[in-house]
């Protein structure tokens, strides 16, 4: 049986490096294996259906509790965007504590590779767009940070090729980007702790 039709959740893969891939499942099962399946990507084992029943009966604690244990040991997060992807609360919820906890973070849009049915999908809004992270000075929407990658070919197959192609550069670059951004992590932590001080003097 394929996994798709068991399995409500599947985000967690091991690689040379452990990737996140967050996705919205019921939209886009289909679509989001075709690319957790790319050859460069092994272990790849999703949640079963009671499994995922026990943690949402624990409510908002027991699912931010199972995120933060997907996310853990990670060092990368990838958002596999379909038509409603952006509209996901919990999609937001993983991006913003994958940023948080000092993680690459990148999407790859997905409308364009088929569904079971031999469909594609129209594009979905970029997710990256709705979320704000502190600056320095002032906070920085995440689309003007990290990167979200579209396949320039209509043909499904060709659109499958590329991402297999590029997934891993783009992994590279988006860890790259996070370390480049902890210097304004450490500069903005040390201005926080000048301006205290100046506070009690």
């Amino acid at each position: 049986m394929d996994e798709c039709e068991n399995s409500p959740i599947s985000r967690k893969v091991d690689m040379k490096r452990r990737v996140f891939y967050s996705f919205h499942y019921e939209a886009d099962c289909v679509r989001t294996s075709q690319v957790r399946n790319i050859g460069v990507v092994e272990g790849n084992r999703p949640a079963s259906d009671n499994d995922w029943q026990t943690i949402t009966r624990g409510g908002d604690r027991a699912i931010q509790k199972w995120i933060h244990e997907q996310l853990d040991g990670c060092c990368c997060t990838i958002v596999l965007i379909g038509q409603q992807t952006a509209q996901r609360p919990w999609i937001r919820y993983e991006i913003e504590e994958s940023w948080r906890e000092g993680k690459g973070v990148f999407g790859i849009y997905i409308h364009r590779l088929k569904n079971f049915d031999g469909k594609q999908d129209a594009k979905g809004k970029n997710p990256f767009t709705q979320i704000k992270v502190p600056g320095v000075f002032f906070e920085s929407h995440l689309v003007d940070v990290v990167n979200a990658y579209m396949p320039p070919y209509r043909n499904s197959k060709k659109a499958y090729e590329y991402i297999k192609d590029n997934i891993s550069g783009w992994i590279d670059e988006a860890i790259s980007i996070r370390n480049r951004w902890r210097v304004w992590d450490s500069v903005r932590a040390w201005g926080h702790s000048f301006i205290s001080d100046q506070d009690e003097l």
